[in-house]
């Protein structure tokens, strides 16, 4: 069944220029990415997007990380794959949340570590299943971003709503 995910290259990932590593790694899931940028994370999507881990004693420095403050870096690569088996696929790839327990082949397990702090920094994040997907995908991206009609959408009249262009 056909299905989306998203990915998250982290701070330390386009730090350490894995870049391009992580996505030919990707690219062997032969599922088709449909939506893609890079991101600076703020605080509000960070809480939106780990909200489930708020009571964690790691949860501050889990902020931390993904808004770049750990690498002085408040960059992530955002993507969203589709395609047959697209969440199993991708995890499969991305190897277990912990560096050390992840397959030494897999991305995390390639390029992951662990802090002092016991922080996973691993690279990576890969939705968890199709409600967590769904989410995620919802809260970074807009519909018009992605290529693919995923979730239904409605049309809204936005009033005084100010963009910025290019001069």
């Amino acid at each position: 069944m056909n299905e989306a995910t998203l990915v998250i290259i982290k701070p330390d990932g386009l730090k350490k220029s894995l870049t391009g590593n992580i996505l030919t790694r990707l690219s062997e899931t032969k599922l088709k990415i449909i939506g893609s940028k890079i991101v600076k994370v703020g605080e509000e999507l960070a809480h939106k997007h780990y909200h489930h881990l708020k009571n964690q004693a790691f949860y501050p420095e889990l902020i931390k990380y993904i808004t770049g403050r750990l690498h002085g870096d408040n960059r992530v690569m955002v993507l969203v794959y589709w395609g047959t088996g697209a969440i199993s696929k991708v995890r499969m790839i991305a190897g277990a949340t912990n560096p050390e327990e992840a397959d030494p082949v897999s991305i995390r397990g390639a390029y992951g570590r662990i802090l002092t702090t016991g922080l996973y920094e691993n690279v990576v994040h890969a939705s968890s299943d199709v409600e967590e997907a769904s989410r995620e995908i919802r809260l970074w991206f807009e519909p018009e971003e992605i290529v693919y009609e995923l979730y239904p959408t409605k049309e809204v009249k936005a009033e005084q709503k100010t963009k910025r262009v290019w001069e």
